[in-house]
C-alpha cells in the first residue's frame, strides 16, 4: 500500500493505492500544521480513522506534504508522528508547496500558488521547487487566504465598516459578541482555521459590490507580496491551487490582469492530479 497525503492546516486528504497503483481508499483527518497543533495529536487523529488503521501494517510507503513542513525542525516532528502509526512505511515528508507544484504542474515551467487557508508560492521547472519567500503565516502573512478573508471580515464587523445590509445578515448568521471572537482567536489552537471559516460568508455573499472590492484588493495584496517579487512573474505562467482561488476565480484573474500577470489553471483540490504525478514520475514500480 502506498499512501499520497494533501495536508492542510484544515484538513489533510489521504488516497491509498494498492501495490498496482490502483486506488484502495480515499479519505480525510483534520490537519496536522505543527504550527498550529500539538504533535501529540497527530496520531490520536490517524488512530481515529478506521478507514486507515485497517491498513496502517500494510503501508509501504507514505508521502506526506503539510503546511509547516517547510522548516526542517516541523518536517522531522511529523515524520516522527507518522512513523508511531505506519511502522513498516518508508515516510517522506515534504512542505505542502511541493505538493502544489506537483499538482499544477503542466509540462512546462511556472509560478505556483496556494490559496487556502494559508497561502504561499514558488517556482517549479518541472524538477526543482525554489522559493523566494518564506511563509510568515497568518497573523502577518497569508495575504490573500482564507484566513486574511475571515480577518477582514470580523475586522469590518466589529469597526462597523460593513454595509448596513451585510452587517445585519452577518449578525442575524452569527450572533458573535467580541469576547467569543477574541477567545477563538487568542486561545484556540487552529485560529487561523477559525478566521477562515468567516469566509463562507463572504463567498455566500461574494457578489455584492463590497465583498467585490473587499476580495479585489486582497487578491491584489496577494500578487504584490507572493508574486511579482519572482522575476519570472511577467514571463511565466501562475498556477493555483486551493479553495479561495477556485471560488474567486473570476476576481483573482482579473486582479492579475490589473498587474500584467497571466493566470493558468486554478485546480481546487490539489490530490488527484498530486497522485497522477507520483504514479508518473515517483513511482517507478508502478509502471
Amino acid at each position: 500500500m502506498i499512501a499520497i497525503v494533501d495536508g492542510g492546516s484544515t484538513k489533510c486528504d489521504w488516497v491509498v493505492l494498492d501495490k498496482f497503483g490502483n486506488l484502495f481508499l480515499k479519505t480525510e483527518t483534520t490537519g496536522f500544521n505543527p504550527n498550529i497543533i500539538s504533535p501529540e495529536l497527530i496520531v490520536p487523529e490517524i488512530e481515529r480513522n478506521q478507514n486507515l488503521l485497517t491498513v496502517k501494517d500494510s503501508m509501504q510507503k507514505v508521502f506526506f506534504y503539510g503546511s509547516g513542513c517547510g522548516v526542517a525542525e516541523n518536517a522531522a516532528v511529523v515524520d516522527r508522528e507518522l512513523r508511531k502509526v505506519f511502522r513498516n512505511a518508508e515516510i517522506v515528508v515534504k512542505e505542502d508547496l511541493t505538493a502544489a507544484a506537483y499538482a499544477a504542474y503542466n509540462g512546462k515551467p511556472a509560478i505556483i500558488c496556494i490559496l487556502g487557508t494559508g497561502s504561499n508560492s514558488c517556482y517549479f521547472d518541472g524538477n526543482v521547487v525554489r522559493r523566494e519567500l518564506p511563509s510568515l503565516g497568518f497573523l502577518i502573512g497569508d495575504e490573500g487566504s482564507g484566513s486574511a478573508m475571515g480577518k477582514h471580515l470580523l475586522r469590518r464587523f466589529f469597526m462597523k465598516k460593513l454595509p448596513h445590509d451585510l452587517h445585519i445578515k452577518f449578525s442575524e448568521r452569527y450572533q458573535l459578541t467580541i469576547e467569543d471572537a477574541l477567545k477563538h482567536m487568542y486561545h484556540s489552537p487552529r485560529a487561523n482555521a477559525y478566521l477562515a471559516d468567516f469566509n463562507k460568508f463572504v463567498v455566500e455573499n461574494k457578489s455584492h459590490p463590497y465583498f467585490q472590492n473587499m476580495v479585489f484588493d486582497e487578491m491584489k495584496n496577494f500578487l504584490d507580496y507572493q508574486v511579482l517579487p519572482y522575476e519570472e512573474a511577467n514571463s511565466s505562467e501562475i498556477n493555483f491551487i486551493g479553495s479561495i482561488a477556485f471560488y474567486y476565480e473570476d476576481i483573482l484573474r482579473a486582479a492579475a490582469a490589473e498587474l500584467n500577470l497571466r493566470v493558468g489553471t486554478v485546480v481546487q483540490k490539489p490530490i488527484e492530479s498530486l497522485v497522477a504525478y507520483h504514479k508518473k514520475y515517483l513511482l517507478p514500480e508502478l509502471h
